[in-house]
């Protein structure tokens, strides 16, 4: 028998689920596969190492059926989530995506570069917001308050391990999730970044209006 859809703790067996997620919201929220080689760089960047990694911090919006239709990943310490990536998680995916040796020349190079640098993650400015997190949704399953209840979850999780604030990167051009963030109490912080991104952030208390 069928059963409502529920958030519930992500489960080993979810990760091709939260890969195709992935690859189907990656870019700009849309469908990334028109427009990648390979879009597996996409999960291999944004998904795939935080169930690695943080598995206590993934969950999954369930359909009811068992299928994840929907995922939030986090981390609680970023500067020690960048170091963990580079040393057990690059290693599993580098060679499936090489690291150009010059400028990106690709749209694939582009992502593969990120892969390659988890430095990048660690930004001095956003020390008072420690952990960062990343969701997704397939379109037929946005719009719906799935959204809101995965982020609600996450940020529970993160208080009750005594994290203060998470921030996030998003797609300037993104403007459907800049809208959604607005409505979970995210506000833009002021970093060093290219024009094409944007980062927020919140603290994890407060939540009574999720």
């Amino acid at each position: 028998m069928t059963e409502s859809p529920r958030i519930r703790p992500y489960r080993r067996e979810d990760r091709p689920a939260l890969d195709d997620i992935c690859v189907r919201t990656a870019h700009n929220g849309q469908d990334s596969r028109p427009h990648y080689t390979d879009p597996t760089v996409f999960p291999d960047t944004f998904a795939a190492p935080y169930v690695h990694l943080e598995p206590e911090l993934a969950f999954v919006l369930d359909d009811g059926t068992g299928r994840a239709v929907g995922y939030i990943v986090g981390a609680a310490d970023t500067v020690r989530f960048a170091k963990e990536f580079r040393a057990a998680w690059l290693p599993l995916v580098a060679d499936r995506h090489p690291e150009p040796s010059g400028p990106p020349a690709t749209p694939d190079e582009t992502i593969a570069r990120l892969l390659h640098h988890p430095e990048r993650m660690i930004v001095p400015e956003l020390a008072e917001w420690p952990a960062h997190l990343h969701i997704d949704l397939l379109p037929d399953w946005q719009g719906r308050g799935h959204g809101r209840q995965l982020m609600r979850t996450l940020l529970e999780a993160l208080r009750d391990g005594g994290v203060p604030a998470v921030h996030l990167v998003m797609a300037t051009a993104n403007k459907p999730a800049r809208g959604f963030y607005d409505r979970m109490g995210f506000t833009e912080i002021e970093v060093p970044m290219d024009d094409s991104v944007v980062c927020l952030g919140r603290t994890t208390h407060d939540l009574d209006g999720l």
